[in-house]
């Protein structure tokens, strides 16, 4: 590979990484095409990027960077793979943890995620990632919390209203 080949992934890589906010590094060693495959099919169902590149070309594309991510230094080892979420923190980690289901051997695994610039480093993390809520989800619980005190008395205005009636009706009635 040439150094402007090199130069062109590097710059590519920067800009994914600068326009996405949720990236997850993961560790797809010992998979085989066809596993590598079927990971990417997935991916890509779920509107997913997954790019495999080499260690130092994703450090340089980090350090392009306005966050500091020197801490995913001791991560990139080995064969790395890389996902982009454009809109979803948690989705990577649901669609690995979904593909751990049909590999006995738990692959690919996570090394490092990193969720608004926030980092998250090994696999331990796996499961609090895959259960973090969306920002759309976020909001709607919001709006659902402060709706419902609303919700409260104006049910409890509207059925008063009804007793109110009907205790009027049975008054009027026995005269």
């Amino acid at each position: 590979m040439t150094r402007e080949e090199k130069g062109n992934i590097i710059d590519e890589l920067a800009e994914k990484l600068a326009n996405t906010g949720f990236f997850y590094l993961t560790d797809a060693s010992g998979l085989t095409v066809a596993e590598v495959n079927a990971f990417r099919g997935l991916c890509f169902e779920k509107g997913i990027e997954y790019r495999v590149a080499k260690n130092t070309l994703i450090k340089k594309a980090l350090e392009k960077q306005e966050a500091d991510f020197s801490e995913l230094d001791t991560a990139l080892t080995g064969f790395s793979g890389i996902l982009f979420s454009p809109d979803s923190g948690n989705l990577p980690a649901k669609i690995i943890r979904q593909f751990h289901k049909t590999d006995k051997a738990q692959r690919p695994k996570l090394k490092a995620a990193s969720i608004d610039s926030e980092l998250f480093i090994g696999e331990e993390h796996l499961n609090a990632l895959s259960e973090l809520k969306s920002k759309n989800e976020l909001i709607g619980e919001i709006i659902g919390l402060l709706q419902s005190p609303t919700t409260n008395v104006m049910s409890a205005l509207l059925s008063g209203k009804s007793k109110l009636s009907g205790i009027v009706k049975t008054l009027s009635e026995r005269e």
